[in-house]
């Protein structure tokens, strides 16, 4: 080994000395704050990569040690497991509560569109199919009737404007003298 290639190879084991002082810092810094504890947390706390810590086994396996390892009890400390069944019981509750959601919408809808089918005067007296056909029948006689009224009363007027037309034209016209 040269005398340059030697200088490397000590200044890799120093980086990498560091590093390690780093991690375990970073790991005893974690257990007296009672953080959850995980490769990529130690590793982001420390500043190094997770490849580092997958390299050296030794540090990867305080580190699962201290994953594995209850935490102290403590009036505030909460175990992963129990947060894990409440998150599925959120998640449970908030799956339940979006299907009452939906069908208290589809309810409101209902009652909503019977109200307003009640106030546009379709829902009283003619609900069933026969009776409605039925004043459908009656709303199309009375428009044929109102029709013919209409047709009479445009004759009228079209008589009445020939009749005003025929004074107008003898008002107007040339005046003859009295005999």
């Amino acid at each position: 080994m040269t005398a340059q290639t030697a200088g490397i190879v000590q200044a890799r084991r120093t980086d990498t000395a560091r590093r390690r002082e780093r991690v375990l810092k970073a790991l005893d810094a974690a257990v007296q704050a009672q953080d959850e504890i995980s490769v990529a947390g130690i590793a982001r706390r420390a500043g190094v990569d997770r490849t580092f810590l997958y390299r050296h086994r030794d540090l990867l396996g305080l580190i699962h040690t201290q994953v594995s390892e209850p935490p102290p009890p403590g009036p505030e400390t909460v175990s992963r497991p129990s947060l894990m069944a409440d998150l599925a019981n959120a998640q449970d509750r908030n799956t339940r509560l979006a299907e009452e959601n939906r069908l208290l919408r589809q309810r409101l809808s209902a009652v909503l569109g019977e109200e307003i089918w009640r106030e546009a005067g379709l829902g009283g007296a003619a609900t069933s199919v026969d009776q409605l056909q039925s004043r459908v029948t009656e709303l199309e006689q009375e428009a044929v009737e109102l029709r013919r009224q209409l047709g009479e009363c445009q004759e009228d007027l079209d008589a009445a404007r020939s009749v005003n037309r025929e004074y107008m034209a003898r008002l107007n016209g040339p005046v003859e003298p009295p005999r």
